[in-house]
């Protein structure tokens, strides 16, 4: 019988053990590829509150694309809402503010009718005559968010009790209601559920009434019906009233008082929805 080279027998495990490493490595590396490419759009220079809400989503998204697979990029140059630069990402944030010269709305609608994801927090949908925001971009406010006009808000920012209104892959894991991070709310012209295009996702529950501080009386809701997450049937799209973190404006310290992200079922909501975006045809 041949005898075995010991030192032949060495070079051949370290060579295995090499290959399996590098397979393993491979296919780990292939497993963890990005899924999808965000960018998020933001301006972060009026509200204190909007500008909180901004640093502290650019610090949540990340972390939460590192831990799911995504690429998260953000930037304040609205110009580069342009076809070019658009075609490397498949979701745009719109994480304050809206695109306000007409080329980089074009660029926009273009992008949403070509199957692109969109996710606008808060003040994004934000339009008043007679305001810094005028509603003078009917597209994206009337046919392709729904709403309309800003019409009135909550104050102070408060926790609400939210509700499940209809079922989506972006709502699938919350319960039928629970208790939102602190928000200032937003009521709007428009009665969404009048319009065939929209789906109501969640919607403030009764049992958070009444809904505000004041010190203002129309500050306070004490009844109603308020979607506060929808989407447009046409498109792969959401739109999250959340947005506005509580701060600190009668002490005059601008501190920032609650985070949106801190809580974690909206938080999982947030993620799940962009996921949505992220990875289904629509």
């Amino acid at each position: 019988m041949a005898k075995l080279n010991p030192i032949s027998l060495t070079k051949k495990a370290v060579f295995l053990l090499f290959f399996l490493a590098s397979f393993s490595g491979f296919s780990q590396h292939k497993k963890e590829k990005s899924k999808f490419k965000v960018i998020a759009f933001y301006t972060a220079k009026n509200d204190q509150a909007h500008i909180s809400f901004v640093h502290e989503a650019n610090k949540w998204f990340p972390k939460a694309a590192e831990e799911n697979h995504f690429v998260y990029d953000s930037t304040d140059n609205w110009n580069n809402l342009n076809a070019k630069f658009l075609a490397n990402y498949q979701v745009v944030l719109f994480l304050d503010t809206r695109p306000e010269t007409p080329e980089q709305r074009e660029a926009f609608q273009k992008y949403m009718e070509n199957g692109g994801g969109f996710m606008g927090f808060h003040f994004s949908a934000f339009a008043l005559n007679d305001s810094s925001y005028p509603q003078n971009w009917d597209w994206y406010h009337n046919t392709f968010l729904g709403s309309g006009e800003y019409g009135s808000n909550t104050w102070r920012p408060t926790s609400a009790v939210l509700r499940v209104e209809n079922q989506h892959p972006a709502v699938k894991n919350l319960p039928k209601t629970f208790t939102s991070a602190p928000n200032e709310w937003y009521r709007w012209s428009n009665d969404l559920r009048k319009n065939p295009d929209i789906k109501i996702l969640l919607a403030i529950d009764e049992s958070s009434f009444p809904l505000g501080t004041g010190p203002k009386a129309h500050e306070i809701w004490h009844e109603g019906y308020y979607p506060v997450v929808w989407t447009n049937k046409n498109y792969k799209m959401l739109y999250v009233n959340m947005g506005h973190n509580d701060i600190d404006y009668e002490g005059g310290t601008n501190k920032t008082l609650s985070y949106t992200f801190e809580n974690k079922t909206e938080s999982k909501f947030i993620l799940d929805a962009l996921l949505w975006l992220g990875t289904s045809k629509k």
